[in-house]
């Protein structure tokens, strides 16, 4: 197996949990906040597209699917166009409502680019410094590695969230 072949893999999983979590779900259920001051499932899911789309993008020198493909506007956030969701205050995790439809619409075009690019990948590109604001300066390699485990991070603590409130659970099976 090529290193593009392992990293399409284990980006390749990420749509699937995403469209599982959402599956079922109603703006309640989306907006939900565990304890009331945890992290909603809207906000996970549209995190996890920003924090990939974002970061992706910069590695590879491309437009944001969120601006590029006018996501920005369909999601009518009072956010300014480059944030990702990093450091939001309550108000601003509470501000991030969508449908699970346009949610999921936009991580599958982010995917759709991040299979784009991955696809095209040779295993001397990972060896690309994307990052010199760090010490080491960090790799596209190291930065695939840390996109992923964010990403995947957060589709799992959205998960967690969907069954606490017990959302989308018809068969009471885990």
């Amino acid at each position: 197996m090529q290193s593009k072949e392992l990293l399409l893999e284990a980006f390749g999983r990420l749509p699937g949990l995403v469209r599982q979590v959402l599956d079922g779900l109603d703006g309640e259920h989306l907006q939900h906040r565990p304890s009331g001051r945890g992290n909603s499932i809207a906000w996970l899911v549209w995190h996890l597209g920003r924090v990939e789309d974002a970061q992706v993008a910069a590695a590879w020198g491309l437009e944001q699917v969120w601006t590029s493909e006018g996501f920005v506007s369909r999601f009518g956030l009072s956010l300014a166009d480059n944030d990702t969701g990093y450091g939001h205050s309550s108000g601003q995790v509470d501000a991030v409502m969508a449908p699970r439809e346009l949610l999921l619409e936009y991580y599958e075009a982010v995917h759709r680019q991040t299979a784009k690019v991955l696809d095209g990948l040779d295993d001397p590109d990972l060896d690309r410094v994307v990052d010199k604001r760090w010490d080491p300066p960090v790799t596209l390699g190291v930065r695939l590695v840390s996109i992923l485990g964010d990403c995947l991070q957060h589709a799992g603590q959205a998960a967690y969230a969907k069954g606490l409130h017990g959302a989308g659970a018809d068969d009471g099976s885990a």
